[in-house]
Formats: C-alpha cells, sequence, structure tokens
C-alpha cells in the first residue's frame, strides 16, 4: 500500500508500527460554526483512507480531536478564541456553542455516511495533558514567558519547517504578523494568558498563571495519550502543514524527542466556480445547503471520489448535478440485480479481477477516480448479477455510497406515484398518447421516472 508523506514528498510503502494495526489521528472540527464542504472534504478523505486500511485487512484506530478552545481568529496567536466571537455572536455559553456545533458536526457525517473515529477527544477535557506537555517542552528548554503567554522558541530546533520544505528563517522573511514580544515570527503560543480585565468562560489555573491552551499543543497532547509516540498517520488539510502541523512536530518533537507520525497526509483545497470558497463570497457551502437545494448528501461523497484527494476539486452546482445522476444511475442499476450469494449465506469466494483492479487503485494514494472506473466498468460487464452484486457490496466497504441499500434491492413506490403509474398503462393500452404522456410529467414531479421496457412500465427514483 502506498501512500503519499507530504514529509517525504513522495509515495512511500505503508509499514505500520504494530503489524497488523494502524494508528490514525485527523485533525477534526473547531466547533464554533457549521462545518462547510471544504471542511467536510478533508473528513472524507480521513475516511476513505481509514476504509481502505481496513480493506486491506488492518485494525484503525482513529482519533479526531474537537477543538473547543484556544483556537484563535488568525490560526496564529493573534486576536480573539474563535470560541469566544461565537459566545458575542449567539448570546450563549462557549459550553452551549461547542455542544450546538458538535452535534450538528457528527450529523454532518452521518450524512456523508463516514465512519464515526475510535475516539473524538476535546480539548477542554484534556488541559492537564497539554499543561504536562509545555511543562516538558519548559524543562526541556524550548519555552519562553512574554506578557501575555509561553512561546514555544523555534530557533532551538535546527529542522523546524522540514514538513512545509521552508526554513524558519524563509518563513520569517515572508511573514506580515505583528512580532509583538515574540524572540521568532515563527514563534507561536503554547499558553496564553487570559486578559486581567476580562473574565473568560474557558480558563485554567496552570504553572504560569490563569489562562487557556495555544491552538496546536492539543493535538500533540492528545495524539500522544490515545496512539502514543509515534503514531503511524496524521491527517489533515493542506491549510494545516505550514503552521499547525509543523507546530505539532515540533512540540512533540521538543517534549519527547521523537517525530509525531510517520506519514503526514493532506487533502487538497476545494474552490468554488474556480475560485476561492469564502464568506465574504457568500459561496461558503454547508451539507444542509445542498440538501436544501434538492440533492442528496452522498452526491457530494461522489463528487468527491471523482478527485484525487491531492488535487483541487472545483464545485460547481452543474458538477454535483453530474454526481447525482451518476450515483442515481449506480443505484437504478443495481435495483434489478440478482441477490449476491453472500445475502444468501453462502461461504465467500475469492477476490474477482475487479477487486484486485480495484485494490490495486486504492492502494496505489488512494486512486479513488480509478478506483470508481473499476466500479463501472464491473457494472456494464457480462458476468452475472449475482456475481456483480456480491462484487460491488466488496468495493462500497471502501467507497461507502450505502450501496446495500440498492443493490438487488427494488425502488419502493409511493401510492399517489403508484396510482399514476396505473392510470398511465391504461393510458397507453387505450392508445391515448397524450394523456400518458402528462401521467409520466406527473410522476416525474414527484421524483420519479417511468420508462417503457418490453415487459411493460419500470419505475425508478430520479
Amino acid at each position: 500500500m502506498l501512500l503519499y508523506n507530504t514529509l517525504s514528498r513522495s509515495k512511500e510503502e505503508f509499514k505500520p508500527i504494530v503489524h497488523g494495526k494502524a494508528g490514525v489521528y485527523s485533525c477534526g472540527p473547531t466547533v464554533y460554526w457549521f462545518a462547510h464542504i471544504g471542511n467536510m472534504r478533508a473528513f472524507l478523505f480521513a475516511d476513505l483512507l481509514c476504509r481502505t486500511l481496513r480493506f486491506n485487512g488492518y485494525d484503525v484506530d482513529q482519533v479526531m480531536n474537537i477543538t473547543d478552545v484556544g483556537h484563535l481568529v488568525d490560526d496564529g496567536d493573534e486576536g480573539e478564541d474563535k470560541m469566544i466571537v461565537a459566545m458575542k455572536r449567539e448570546g450563549k455559553t462557549a459550553y452551549d456553542i461547542a455542544e450546538f456545533y458538535a452535534h450538528a458536526f457528527f450529523k454532518d457525517l452521518e450524512k456523508l455516511n463516514i465512519t464515526p473515529a475510535s475516539k473524538y477527544p476535546r480539548a477542554t477535557e484534556h488541559i492537564a495533558e497539554q499543561i504536562e506537555m509545555i511543562e516538558q517542552l519548559e524543562k526541556n528548554g524550548f519555552t519562553y514567558r512574554t506578557s501575555d503567554g509561553i512561546y514555544f522558541d523555534t530557533s532551538k530546533l535546527s529542522d523546524y519547517g522540514r514538513l512545509s520544505g521552508q526554513r524558519a528563517d524563509e518563513k520569517q522573511a515572508g511573514s506580515r504578523v505583528d512580532m509583538g514580544e515574540k524572540k521568532n515570527g515563527t514563534d507561536f503560543a503554547l499558553w496564553k494568558f487570559s486578559p486581567s480585565s476580562v473574565k473568560r468562560e474557558m480558563e485554567w489555573e496552570s504553572t504560569w498563571g490563569v489562562g487557556f491552551p495555544g491552538w496546536h499543543i492539543e493535538c500533540s497532547a492528545m495524539s500522544k495519550k490515545y496512539l502514543g509516540v509515534p503514531f503511524d498517520i496524521h491527517t489533515g488539510g493542506i491549510d494545516h502543514i505550514a503552521v499547525h502541523h509543523e507546530n505539532e512536530i515540533a512540540q512533540t518533537e521538543g517534549a519527547e524527542g521523537k517525530l509525531e507520525a510517520n506519514y503526514w497526509m493532506h487533502n487538497e483545497f476545494i474552490t468554488v466556480d474556480g475560485g476561492k470558497m469564502s464568506k465574504s463570497l457568500g459561496n461558503v457551502y454547508t451539507i444542509d445547503q445542498l440538501i436544501e437545494k434538492g440533492f442528496d448528501p452522498l452526491a457530494f461523497r461522489y463528487l468527491c471520489l471523482q478527485a484525487h484527494y491531492r488535487s483541487k476539486l472545483n464545485f460547481t452546482w452543474e458538477s454535483l448535478e453530474g454526481a447525482q445522476n451518476a450515483l442515481n444511475r449506480l443505484r437504478n442499476t443495481v435495483r434489478d440485480w440478482e441477490v449476491p450469494p453472500l445475502r444468501l449465506g453462502n461461504e465467500a469466494r475469492e477476490a474477482s479481477l475487479y477487486e484486485q483492479k480495484f485494490a490495486d487503485a486504492m492502494n496505489d494514494d488512494l486512486n479513488s477516480p480509478e478506483a470508481l472506473a473499476v466500479v463501472w466498468e464491473l457494472v456494464d460487464s457480462s458476468e452475472s448479477t449475482a456475481h456483480k452484486s456480491e462484487v460491488l457490496l466488496a468495493l462500497d466497504r471502501v467507497l461507502g455510497l450505502h450501496l446495500e441499500t440498492c443493490v438487488a434491492v427494488q425502488t419502493e413506490i409511493p401510492s399517489d406515484v403508484q396510482k399514476f403509474v396505473e392510470e398511465r398503462a391504461r393510458a397507453r393500452a387505450e392508445k391515448n398518447y397524450a394523456e400518458s404522456d402528462r401521467l409520466r410529467t406527473e410522476i416525474e414531479k414527484l421524483g420519479f421516472i417511468v420508462e417503457d421496457k418490453p415487459d411493460g412500465q419500470k419505475v425508478r427514483e430520479m
């Protein structure tokens, strides 16, 4: 199994630390607002990785953090905590906001058929672990104190910048961040002091005074607690490479003297209509907004599968409609297939040629577009539909398109649609084709398509 490692900038054979097991840490949401489709691509990518690992027989332990404190508005060390901004916006407590948006996030995961992680640790529930790691960094000589917090001194690490491939001095030269009391432009906060003039809801006692953790420390501390150091794979979006993940690596190396994870994997951005996605442009869409426009959330999953995770994905309503149509075609095709032998209780058989081709694609750095092509090759093949049903269900363990609800499962026709279908059959028998066409339109308004076959009318969902 080959995976692209951002750290080495090359595909590498996956070699787990423990035979047959894979520890995966995925950067999760900051629960101050709804996750948008750009965020969800990262979670779909992590799900695809974990599903592929399981397809290869690995026992996967996936940990995904929930950031409910410490993430400042500029993803660095300036501005307000995003949770504080949400409190002012909504007039709720920080804990109520975190609970509300975490619940919304989990509902989005369900809608996209994303397999739940093994654990979802929250930053606020692991303050002791974060303080402990900062104390270890302090003991090892990697910290210094300013008037507003405890900072990591990046000049103490000779290989700082190894993930992004940009040395600390190059980063500083291109930085526009106000240095303030920082020694180096790339230094970052480990612990921020609470302003004496403002009473924060989320603040804790520490060795250095009352305050709250910086954003980056939670992932180093929680990944260590649940997966150990090092663990196998760390995932996230490419926007995490230069700052968040670079700083995670620095923290863990400074505290533990080891690399945090052996493989670092990152998905590319989603663009919208060929441009940047931003709130100011009004093109930041949530999963619920896709649903409001009449789309199945799994059509977005299918759209993401059509592009390699390391390629930019251009989102348009037309591309989503195309994905929806392809998914519907797949669903409608497999409904007429025979029941797979395994569903009838027969013993498993050897993997087919299509399963091997599919595995070859997915094991080549999660090449989902090629894997989808194998699916359609299977669908259009001359194999028996019973055999195709069995193979497709095996492949869908990776694709996650919920095809078990469609394979050899006839569409349930609502009574009002069935009434129109029967009336249309009578109209056609009487050669009243104008009435037949009118009834076809009525059926389509209800979300179904009627097709005339030699053996009668066939009805399927649009």
